[in-house]
């Protein structure tokens, strides 16, 4: 197993794994204090006006890679 794609890259695969459940869990903490705070709907929308600002955000930079045409 260690000799298809070498040593390397599977402790380079195990560490990403371990930073994104780290991430996660914060997240997860983030999400469950905002349903605490703000109850339900005021976490969903809270959670929901960043989601949207970061998706205009990447619209923003992303339009300028993409031909805009009729």
């Amino acid at each position: 197993m260690w000799d298809d794609l070498g040593r390397g890259f599977w402790i380079k695969f195990l560490g990403l794994f371990i930073a994104a459940g780290i991430a996660l869990f914060i997240l997860l903490l983030l999400i469950a204090k905002a349903v605490y705070a703000w109850g339900l709907l005021g976490a969903f929308l809270a959670i929901a006006a960043i989601a949207l600002l970061a998706a205009w955000i990447h619209d923003r930079r992303a339009q300028d890679r993409y031909p805009s045409g009729s």
